[in-house]
């Protein structure tokens, strides 16, 4: 096996957990209104979020958790269209590790 294949993909174990958020562009001009949705999974440094809306790659996207009321900002690594005209995104929080309370509860931190 060659060595680009074993550190290939991800590096952190993902937690299938539904977090209530509002989710919202960061750059949104004119403001829309944040979007109430919830998790998939969350791993320390992303998450998969249900989205109503079109995202693309690169977009950098606020998730608030609604209990916490701690806003964490994310680059969009992916957006897969669902069948029910719902769309998976999956976020990299780069600058910081996510604190919501019921991560830290179900990931042992």
């Amino acid at each position: 096996m060659a060595i680009k294949g074993i550190f290939s993909g991800r590096m952190e174990k993902r937690i299938p957990i539904a977090i209530v958020v509002h989710l919202t562009r960061a750059q949104s001009q004119p403001a829309r209104e944040p979007e109430l949705t919830y998790t998939d999974n969350v791993s320390a440094h992303g998450a998969r979020v249900v989205s109503s809306r079109t995202w693309q790659t690169g977009e950098v996207a606020k998730v608030t958790s609604l209990k916490d009321e701690i806003t964490i900002s994310g680059k969009v690594a992916y957006c897969m269209m669902l069948p029910d005209s719902r769309y998976f995104i999956g976020l990299n929080f780069q600058d910081r590790l996510v604190t919501w309370s019921a991560y830290r509860t179900y990931s042992g931190t």
